[in-house]
């Protein structure tokens, strides 16, 4: 197996505790660019309707300072199109958001949603935006992310990390799927360093998108430490047959 596979960070958390007391520290912005100093390729930031952890400044400091990408996740609202067009990071992710959820609970319900979809998607790619839609790994939704033109699916893997039976062969049927359709693949959601190499493993899933359990090791561990840990894991993965 070969190829080189991204790892996204996401510094959602690190606002949520800025948030719990007030004030300015600790600074996602600060952890993002520690993240890209221990190896992370790009940055991701979920701005909510609520504004519960990243705020809309958060995301112009973002946008001012990385060096590398920033991917916006949000959801398919008029607000938060027009915050990504006049933002233009590198990518969005669109994913299904509800008020109550503590946090993303399950993939977008593309085939439910194609019409509304496709004005959406149309409006962020012309501004230079590339497209993802967050899924779960199902064959009708990636079809359906196909039809709205997306560039990229991110495989929802929270699922497998629960130990659901099956699901590390959904996901990898999923993969498949995506990019036999010219789709870009991506993953993410409750990986760990305990469960992050089978995901890691699949051959044409090209980028992970990692949050809240690097955040939590952090505490323990450095920021750092635990970005260079999961980047070696990665590769290990990439470097055996599955």
């Amino acid at each position: 197996m070969s190829g080189y596979q991204r790892l996204g960070v996401n510094i959602d958390h690190v606002a949520t505790l800025r948030n719990a007391r007030g004030g300015q520290s600790p600074d996602p912005v600060e952890a993002a660019l520690l993240a890209v100093k221990a190896g992370a390729d790009g940055i991701t930031a979920h701005l909510r309707e609520d504004r519960r952890h990243i705020r809309d400044e958060d995301l112009r400091r973002l946008r001012t300072e990385l060096r590398v990408p920033l991917n916006m996740e949000m959801a398919a609202t008029e607000e938060m199109v027009n915050i990504a067009c006049e933002l233009r990071p590198h990518a969005c992710c669109i994913v299904p958001e509800r008020r109550q959820e503590v946090t993303t609970e399950g993939g977008l319900n593309v085939a439910g949603q194609v019409e509304a979809l496709i004005p959406q998607v149309k409006r962020l790619r012309e501004r230079g935006i590339r497209v993802s839609l967050f899924v779960d790994p199902d064959a009708a939704q990636i079809e359906a992310a196909a039809a709205v033109e997306a560039a990229v699916v991110e495989l929802h893997t929270g699922a497998y990390a629960e130990g659901t039976e099956g699901e590390l062969a959904r996901l990898k049927a999923a993969a498949r799927q995506a990019a036999s359709l010219g789709l870009e693949v991506h993953a993410g959601h409750g990986l760990s360093f305990g469960n992050v190499a089978p995901v890691a493993a699949i051959p044409e899933i090209v980028e992970l998108n990692i949050g809240h359990f690097l955040i939590g090791q952090a505490i323990f561990d450095g920021l750092e430490s635990v970005v260079q840990e999961m980047r070696r894991l990665m590769k290990a993965a990439r470097s055996v047959e599955v």
